[in-house]
């Protein structure tokens, strides 16, 4: 065999195309340094059974004959030794600017292969309720926020804090809700949650704690969230939703969770003698109602509603989110909480978790304060008003019989149409056959019996780049079906 000399590769830290990595990587290996076999062969065996185990993954970048030789206690050309036999025998490779690392036809699969990794998104048009345009997300304001915190914030802001949240927030949040939303609340009522959905969770532990057995939620309504109070123990009592919204006199227990500003799945608002109707039954049954002002911020309209929560704030713990406003990947909520629900709340929050991320929550609060997070709302509030307005657009040519339930507000909006059209099955495997991603009504209902026929098209979703493209997939299946 050819006399080969290992010489140290230059490690850079990066590739080109790669993410900056650490210069000095750890590595654990099984070693005997006591053993009267070499050194350099035990490292070398080492390496080897963790390549062929496939503990080391093709591409894994060594640490550097010094920094390994430091690390294990050894000399330096011990290292270099191993090194060089395992580039020789075809296990190593090492290449300037990335140091030394495995080879790809070396690597062998661990004993239980991972799942597959699935397509985020396998359709190509995706009308799909729940999300935002995360093409929208305003990075540049993000970044400078972030640099803005990271430059002032003090090193004990990092520990464990407040379970009701970083003050910081719990201020910025009590000006904006007061001023854009019509709630009336101080920082001390506010509780910072990861999502909507913790949220709901800790209300309705507390609520279990505290002997209520049953929540009314809206039929239809989001599965998801009948999930989740069911989890912390309580009934869920499906009552119906209208044209006005949730009928009151089909409440029941002591605690209802609505989204009155544009009832999710439907999108109808909760009308002025309904929302008056909704707060005198919880002052008569000594109820609790949890609003869901998921997505309040997007009206268009000249006259905005307001939060229910101004009505009663004794009675209702609003719930607002970024899950709409920014991104369901930041995963942040906030509680406004009555007087006597601060304390409960706020013990269910330290149990679940202590506190939500402390960073996260003084972005956002930057984002509030600098006026930043205002401008985005806005922007984003024209691109979907005008992607509402051409939906529907494309509705009354296409498909005229059918017809939009939704009010001019929010990030989806609902089609109905009458039973004796087609079946809502039919319209989704034809949406299927163009790739076209949307939600039937009929996934949304809790109770049993003949729903209407309908889509929820959540008109948000795509990205900007995308709509006009999706706009047209949803045109064609209309059309075959209504024509």
């Amino acid at each position: 065999m050819t006399d080969m000399t290992y010489t140290e590769p230059r490690q850079t830290g990066h590739t080109a195309g790669t993410h900056p990595r650490t210069r000095t990587p750890d590595l654990h290996l099984d070693l005997d340094l006591h053993s009267r076999r070499g050194r350099s062969d035990q490292l070398a065996a080492a390496l080897r059974r963790a390549i062929e185990a496939g503990r080391l993954l093709p591409g894994t970048r060594l640490p550097s004959t010094r920094s390994a030789a430091t690390d294990l206690g050894v000399a330096r050309g011990t290292v270099v030794s191993a090194y060089h036999h395992l580039i020789a025998e075809g296990y190593l490779e090492t290449a300037r600017g990335s140091g030394t690392r495995v080879l790809p036809s070396m690597a062998k699969p661990p004993r239980h292969k991972p799942e597959p990794v699935r397509e985020r998104n396998p359709w190509r048009y995706d009308f799909r309720p729940g999300a935002p345009d995360m093409t929208l997300f305003p990075r540049t304001a993000w970044v400078k926020a972030t640099q803005r915190v990271l430059q002032t914030t003090p090193a004990e802001a990092l520990g464990y804090g407040d379970p009701r949240g970083r003050p910081e927030l719990r201020w910025a949040l009590a000006d904006y809700l007061g001023r854009s939303r019509g709630v009336v609340t101080h920082p001390d009522r506010i509780v910072i949650c990861h999502g909507f959905t913790q949220a709901l969770g800790l209300i309705a532990s507390v609520l279990a704690e505290n002997g209520v057995d049953a929540m009314s939620v809206e039929d239809p309504g989001y599965p998801h969230f009948r999930d989740v109070v069911r989890l912390a123990g309580l009934n869920t009592h499906a009552v119906e939703v209208d044209a006005d919204g949730l009928r009151p006199e089909g409440l029941r227990g002591r605690a209802a969770v609505v989204t009155p500003i544009h009832q999710y799945p439907l999108g109808v608002p909760l009308s002025a003698e309904r929302r008056k109707a909704l707060v005198s039954w919880a002052e008569a049954a000594d109820a609790v109602i949890v609003e869901d002002d998921y997505d309040g911020e997007f009206q268009y309209g000249p006259q905005k509603v307001g939060a229910l929560q101004a009505a009663a704030p004794h009675r209702v713990i609003y719930a607002g989110t970024t899950s709409k406003t920014l991104a369901p990947g930041i995963r942040l909520a906030w509680l406004v909480v009555p007087p006597d629900w601060v304390e409960r709340i706020t013990n269910a929050k330290r149990v679940a978790d202590h506190h939500s991320t402390a960073l996260t929550q003084m972005i956002v609060a930057d984002l509030l304060l600098s006026g930043a997070y205002d401008q985005h709302i806005r922007n984003c509030r024209d691109q979907y008003r005008m992607r509402r307005e051409q939906l529907g657009e494309v509705l009354a040519a296409v498909a005229p019989a059918a017809w939009l339930m939704s009010e001019n507000r929010g990030l989806h909006a609902s089609i109905l149409w009458s039973p004796d059209g087609p079946a809502e099955r039919e319209v989704l495997q034809a949406a299927r056959a163009e790739s076209l991603a949307l939600a039937g009504l009929g996934s949304y209902w809790g109770s049993p019996g003949g729903h209407p026929p309908g889509l929820v098209i959540g008109y948000a979703t795509p990205p900007r780049h995308a709509y006009a493209e999706t706009l047209n997939a949803l045109a064609r299946v209309l059309d075959r079906h209504f024509r």
